[in-house]
């Protein structure tokens, strides 16, 4: 077995205060970006909402945007046709159930359209504080690589972390894992070499 706590203290030595790379100023701006970032880098993600984000400022600006407007705005991120129709039918919803309010909990987010599990949870802990983990791709690679979950199925995932991870630190360790995803334990020709973490990976390919 892995020694998860050491792992989860030389992630944090290398990433002390690991921030979401998503630009937001409030939970609804988050949730249209979370929304936007499926099958796209956060990069242009940050791109496409710098003058979405002028631009649509409420609940009610999304609602009633003109679907087909909205689409040539997001195109840029990929797949524009179906976020368009979940971004408007999300803030419908939002107008409709929540008094144009995005919920602070997973239970109400998960009932969004275009929100699961891994979305609701990013808004829960980087828009309102709480300790989630957000099983991405990275989440998902970096820890079945070092040993410390068994499953590519994101909620058993999620499931395993939990019980491993210090709640407190529920979320500073999912970005930091995300991170360390990102510019080392890559999924095509990993940094293993590089990897502070490489004494602990139980990956049986690592080089």
């Amino acid at each position: 077995m892995p020694n998860t706590k050491k792992i989860v203290n030389l992630l944090f030595k290398k990433y002390p205060d690991p921030q979401i790379a998503l630009r937001f100023s409030n939970p609804l701006e988050l949730l249209i970006a979370t929304i936007l970032s499926a099958q796209c880098t956060d990069i242009k993600v940050n791109e496409v909402t710098k003058s979405l984000f002028r631009k649509y400022k409420t609940v009610k600006d999304y609602a009633q945007a003109d679907i087909k407007t909205l689409e040539e705005e997001i195109r840029p991120t990929g797949f524009y046709k179906n976020k368009a129709k979940m971004i408007i039918g999300c803030c419908e919803k939002l107008i409709k159930d929540f008094h144009n309010k995005v919920p602070a909990t997973l239970e109400e987010l998960i009932t969004l359209p275009g929100v699961g599990r891994k979305t609701a949870n990013v808004i829960l802990g980087s828009a309102f504080g709480q300790q989630t983990i957000a099983v991405d791709t990275h989440v998902l690679r970096v820890s079945n690589r070092l040993g410390i979950a068994h499953s590519q199925n994101p909620d058993k995932v999620e499931e395993e972390l939990n019980k491993q991870i210090p709640k407190n630190r529920w979320t500073a360790f999912n970005l930091a894992l995300i991170l360390h995803g990102r510019e080392t334990c890559t999924a095509r020709k990993p940094k293993c070499s590089e990897c502070i973490l490489y004494n602990e990976c139980e990956w049986q390919e690592k080089k």
